[in-house]
């Protein structure tokens, strides 16, 4: 289908952040009007949704989500937006998805695509959820190209089993003193190293994996001879499960209250923020399953795909678990990896998500 390549391309050409996609909404928006569609554009937040079939009371009402906004990362040598996760291709394959059903008469049955912002930040989800328009769906599908290590080209997963994924970020207040008097204040740098030494000093069940590493500590300034009281700091944290990461982030709280009595410094703007672990719905699993079985053959399905890596997509399942939702990992030949800012795969994958996409809409039951 030619439309998903053209989607694509105006997409990659134009991207924009996490809640300021507001060129790439009202180009979603003015392709499906001129396609005889009837969107809505949400009403507190970037993005919309568009519904096609029956939504009356007794039918089976199923959601498909594509996610719409990009990075920000150096390429080429400029800082700028950037396509690195594939959400071009999945509003090409959703929007394909979309082209074929509208010619299907859909007895007893409604699919609302949500073109959903600011995956990136981790909020989007929510953010349409209050939005209200989840409330009534049954099933939430959604899809994500996954790297070669995960998925070969022409091959399909019905659920991506995503970790939770969390951000700790926080000041060290301390104050500073001249080089000539170490005993006047407390190096903030020596307090990251300790700091580093308790993190790695957290212990969970082994079973589960799980990370947690210090990414970014900014002290000090241009003039040596200060000893720096005060840094900024951020933590990246992992885990494959909801539970465990909630375990982590209470001991994070337990280090950080030590380290400011140990050390008479203050843990200033202290933001804990996670994205949920997937908790995919075995009934929306196979129905991916046979969508991908339809579509390219059972000897190119794989098993559900488990990675460290999150999405905001389970938030949709999570904070509604009446939702029956799981999220479709397509084989690309992607390299060297999402979020590389020379990312890149094979754009003839597209028609085949797309494709996918529509057999289970069409597959639900």
């Amino acid at each position: 289908m030619e439309e998903i390549f053209e989607v694509f391309e105006h997409v990659h050409q134009n991207p924009e952040l996490s809640l300021e996609e507001f060129k790439t909404t009202e180009y979603i928006f003015d392709y499906l009007k001129t396609r005889g569609f009837n969107p809505v554009k949400f009403k507190n937040v970037t993005g919309l949704y568009c519904d096609v079939g029956d939504f009356s009371a007794d039918s089976l009402k199923i959601g498909v989500r594509a996610d719409i906004d990009a990075l920000w990362q150096e390429v080429n040598g400029v800082e700028q937006a950037n396509h690195s996760c594939g959400h071009d291709s999945h509003i090409a394959m959703v929007i394909g998805a979309m082209l074929k059903v509208k010619d299907e008469v859909l007895d007893q049955k409604g699919v609302r695509f949500v073109f959903q912002p600011a995956e990136e930040l981790g909020v989007g989800a929510q953010k349409v959820i209050e939005e209200g328009v989840i409330d009534e769906l049954d099933y939430m599908f959604g899809i994500h190209l996954r790297p070669i290590e995960e998925a070969r080209d022409g091959f399909a997963a019905p659920s991506i089993e995503h970790g939770a994924s969390g951000s700790v970020t926080f000041k060290i207040v301390g104050h500073d003193a001249h080089g000539a008097r170490p005993h006047l204040n407390h190096n903030v740098i020596e307090i990251g190293s300790d700091l580093l030494g308790m993190l790695s000093s957290i212990h969970v069940n082994p079973m589960v994996p799980s990370s947690i590493k210090m990414t970014k500590f900014h002290a000090g300034g241009q003039s040596i001879n200060i000893i720096p009281g005060s840094a900024e700091v951020g933590i990246d944290v992992r885990a494959q499960t909801n539970e465990v990461m909630t375990e982590i982030q209470e001991r994070i709280k337990e280090i950080l209250e030590s380290i400011s009595d140990l050390y008479d410094v203050k843990i200033e703007n202290l933001d804990m923020h996670a994205m949920v672990a997937s908790e995919s719905n075995d009934d929306a699993i196979d129905i991916l399953r046979s969508a991908i079985i339809d579509t390219i053959g059972e000897d190119k399905l794989l098993d559900p795909i488990v990675t460290s890596g999150g999405d905001d997509f389970h938030f949709y399942t999570v904070q509604k678990p009446e939702l029956k939702g799981a999220m479709i990992g397509l084989g690309c030949d992607l390299t060297p990896g999402l979020h590389h800012p020379y990312m890149k795969f094979n754009h003839d994958s597209m028609p085949v998500g797309s494709a996918i996409i529509y057999q289970a809409i069409m597959n639900a039951k």
